[in-house]
């Protein structure tokens, strides 16, 4: 086996052991990376020196029989919408070209103290808007299983790398299904906390309300390890929930008997892929073989989720993105005629189509006039949604259902239909307006060899039960042990 296809457990064992060398680790991803990565276009930045010099660090420390962390030694990705000090991090817009932050976001901080390796910062829909890292100011990545397909989004460039093996785990941003469809586009294992599970002080914020740091990793054991460092509280994020972390690894193979798993039927209905429905069906025999309960439940007001998030996200964005003006730091226009003109030829050079659609639309929405007519009245119903799924989970443990109602799709199919590309996420987005835990992890194949993922989604901060979930169906199959074949044409780019 190949150093890169360990899995992070496997890496770290290896490393304490002394079976793996930190440096020779680090050489073969960035080798992978230079060899592989032109044709993939995960990553916007790599962070050669830093990585080599981290890895050299931890080498001594194992040498000097010194503690080492968590993460000793495993190579990682960062989505390039999460701050890291001293490396350009540009929410792959434009407007944030030279943007080089003077602190690390605090998962940052955490994976740093448990001696992880980053790799480099991953590509993204710009400023996390997009649902296929075709936004992207700098570049689109391609699906790993087939070149002509996209990754999902917005966190494409992570999911990808993990996919391709370009790092062993990698972080993203989950607003409205960020983590959880890429993930299911890429075949691996992606987890959206809790709102409140993770700090999201240095993630560059798109929708405060909704925003969440997500793990992509390649199986279930290393998204309850990637979590266990990130998760817990931070006084520099207000939002930041004081709830104890549990051990994620510790009982992670406890199984299903037993467990009530509801099945939302609104879930199940018409423009379901067929290949996605066969293999949830799937899904659910397998859960009753090894002993749950299936139970058929309804989430009523899941059909205005869609709706809902595009008032209350492009609202929130409009507001987090006045900040880029042109003056403080960032993209500025070299020509302009006065201040206003200025900050009008800045925003218009600096953001691309897709950023700017939100912004306008999400200002129209909190405008004198329309502000009742339409963010108020979203909230209400985001509050409605958010009751559904209060009232399902005192009748069921956790629910399962698609993470994206269609394998992967073709670079460019959607990219001139914004409506039908804001219906990739229409599984995702309610968990985001409910802030409850969700992760995605491969459970099939489409008829042209697309990776499908299924959701389980349960109560607020039981990550721990969502993981053992997942792994009771992970051990039991082999989908998560599948590689794409990387075959590229040498005329792709």
């Amino acid at each position: 086996m190949r150093l890169f296809e360990y899995t992070a457990l496997q890496i770290k064992e290896k490393i304490i052991s002394g079976e793996i060398r930190p440096v020779d680790l680090t050489k073969q991803f960035i080798e992978q990376i230079k060899n592989i990565d032109p044709h993939v276009q995960a990553y916007l930045s790599i962070h050669e020196d830093e990585a080599l010099k981290k890895a050299a660090q931890i080498q001594k420390k194992i040498e000097n029989a010194e503690n080492v962390g968590f993460l000793a030694g495993v190579p990682i990705a960062i989505k390039d919408n999460i701050c890291t000090k001293g490396l350009h991090t540009t929410c792959a817009s434009k407007i944030l070209r030279n943007f080089i932050p003077p602190y690390d976001a605090c998962v940052v901080k955490r994976l740093k103290e448990e001696d992880a390796i980053i790799l480099g910062k991953t590509n993204l829909d710009e400023f996390a808007m997009g649902s296929s890292t075709e936004n992207s100011g700098y570049k689109i990545t391609r699906n790993p299983w087939n070149p002509e397909y996209v990754p999902g989004g917005s966190s494409g460039g992570s999911a990808a790398a993990v996919a391709a093996d370009l790092s062993i785990m990698a972080l993203g941003s989950d607003t409205g299904g960020s983590v959880r469809q890429p993930a299911a586009l890429c075949g691996v294992v992606g987890v959206k906390p809790t709102y409140g599970r993770v700090s999201r002080f240095g993630l560059i914020a798109f929708g405060s309300s909704l925003d969440q740091i997500g793990t992509f990793t390649r199986d279930v054991k290393d998204a309850a390890l990637l979590l266990q460092v990130i998760a817990g509280h931070d006084f520099h994020d207000s939002t930041s929930m004081p709830v104890p972390v549990p051990d994620y690894l510790r009982e992670i193979d406890a199984g299903v008997r037993g467990l009530r798993i509801g099945i939302p039927k609104e879930y199940f209905s018409a423009g379901l892929n067929e290949d996605v429905h066969n293999a949830l069906k799937n899904v659910l025999r397998k859960y009753e073989q090894l002993g749950a309960n299936v139970i058929d439940i309804s989430l009523p007001h899941t059909e205005y989720a869609v709706a809902v998030y595009y008032i209350v996200a492009n609202a929130e964005a409009s507001s987090n993105l006045a900040r880029y003006d042109g003056v403080r730091y960032g993209y500025r226009a070299s020509k302009s005629n006065g201040i206003v003109d200025m900050y009008c030829r800045t925003r218009s050079e600096g953001f691309g189509n897709e950023v700017k659609r939100r912004i306008m639309l999400g200002n129209y929405a909190l405008s004198s006039g329309y502000y009742d007519a339409y963010y108020l009245k979203a909230s209400r119903v985001r509050n409605l949604i958010k009751g559904d799924f209060d009232g399902a989970f005192q009748k069921v443990d956790c629910i399962i259902c698609p993470t994206s109602p269609v394998p992967g799709f073709k670079i460019g199919e959607r990219a001139k239909n914004p409506l039908e590309m804001y219906l990739s996420d229409i599984y995702t987005i309610p968990a985001n307006l409910a802030g409850i835990p969700g992760i995605s992890l491969p459970c099939g194949f489409s008829k042209e060899g697309l990776p499908i993922g299924m959701q389980i989604l349960g109560k607020h901060f039981e990550e721990k039960k969502l993981l053992q979930i997942a792994y009771a169906f992970e051990r039991e199959t082999d989908f998560h042990r599948k590689k794409p074949v990387l075959k590229f044409s040498l005329t792709q780019k």
